[in-house]
């Protein structure tokens, strides 16, 4: 069985999950660039660790809180489209 995998643009504020994978795959927003995936990556988002949404800018839902770790972090949409997460739920 194939697990479903969720941007984090795609999540509620509470909702977690764990990190699958962090790219610039088809539906990402590309304006992000490879730099960009390479320095949420530096910033800890990689495979394998718990990512909690904390919060929703208002009114337009940006900025995105999350949590990683022990670190809050304010992601655009654009840098949390390029984070696919397995919900906890789901795993």
């Amino acid at each position: 069985m194939k697990t479903r995998t969720h941007r984090v643009t795609h999540l509620a504020p509470g909702e977690s999950g764990i990190i699958a994978q962090v790219s610039l795959d088809e539906g990402a927003d590309s304006r992000l660039g490879e730099d960009g995936v390479r320095r949420l990556v530096e910033l800890g988002f990689v495979p394998g660790e718990h990512l909690r949404v904390i919060r929703r800018g208002f009114p337009s839902g940006d900025p995105i809180a999350v949590r990683v770790g022990n670190s809050t972090f304010a992601l655009r949409r654009t840098e949390a489209a390029a984070i696919k997460v397995t919900r906890n739920d789901e795993s």
